[in-house]
């Protein structure tokens, strides 16, 4: 289905991706993990074609992906949604018009002008709204929104463009655990019900192991990890992580009951000391 061979990315001198051969062969929840600067934002951003390639290929289908340009390049890109961090909404804008973005690929430049949208489209993107249990605040600004809420309407714009693969990059380094376990399980939902591809960077270990049916591990550009989540043990995050026998993985977690079974002991030992 989907093929990087050899796939590097250069800045200069420095390699943010060196050489990285993977295969998919059918639609999975996969995660990407690492430490800041692996490579991970670089590899989902040649795969959506923000970042030209170096060397090596993308192949989807039979079809080289490094080698598109114009207006195949638009509809690829459309079909390889790009989820990010910041969630990359018009904060004063209604939530119901910035989902009907995710149109905007496949929309005349006089519709796009005058901010014109077909009913039918408008009532598929308060179908996703609900979907994503967001469609009471459909009316609103999207800045009048939590950040959790914010990225579900980050998904529910993707959705609109009716992809084959949603790329997610660090969906929630910036939600607080409530919120990060909504979103996680609304990108799980939509992989299980829609049968598509989500491909997304993480930073912890628990999320990728709860969420995710394979894990890649890079470090300094390059994979050194392909497998289950139950093969992710913590000797091998030691090394995805370049870290020692310091490493804990529960310090990293966004996981709600990893973080209270951590604060529980240390509840203990005040109360003890007191």
């Amino acid at each position: 289905m989907l093929t990087l061979t050899s796939l590097t990315k250069s800045f200069g001198q420095n390699v943010a991706v060196d050489r990285a051969t993977l295969n998919f062969d059918r639609p999975a929840m996969i995660g990407i993990i690492g430490r800041s600067g692996a490579g991970k934002s670089t590899l989902l951003r040649m795969l959506n074609r923000l970042a030209d390639v170096t060397s090596g290929t993308i192949t989807f289908e039979g079809h080289d992906i490094t080698k598109l340009s114009g207006k195949a390049k638009r509809h690829w890109q459309s079909q390889c949604a790009m989820i990010f961090q910041q969630f990359n909404l018009v904060p004063r804008m209604d939530v119901v018009s910035n989902v009907l973005h995710g149109t905007l690929n496949r929309r005349s430049t006089l519709a796009t002008l005058f901010n014109l949208y077909p009913t039918a489209d408008i009532h598929r993107a308060i179908d996703i709204l609900d979907r994503l249990g967001i469609a009471d605040h459909a009316p609103k600004r999207a800045e009048a929104l939590s950040g959790g809420q914010q990225q579900r309407v980050a998904i529910a714009r993707a959705l609109m463009q009716e992809p084959k693969i949603i790329l997610a990059d660090e969906p929630i380094a910036s939600l607080d655990p409530m919120n990060a376990q909504v979103v996680m399980q609304s990108l799980r939902r939509i992989h299980e019900e829609d049968g598509r591809m989500v491909i997304a960077n993480l930073h912890t270990l628990d999320t990728a192991r709860r969420y995710c049916d394979r894990v890649i591990g890079m470090r300094d550009g390059k994979v050194v990890f392909d497998g289950t989540p139950e093969q992710l043990t913590t000797g091998m995050a030691r090394e995805i992580y370049g870290a020692g026998e310091e490493f804990s993985e529960a310090a990293t977690s966004t996981e709600i009951e990893t973080l209270e079974q951590t604060a529980a002991p240390q509840r203990h030992e005040v109360k003890a000391a007191v």
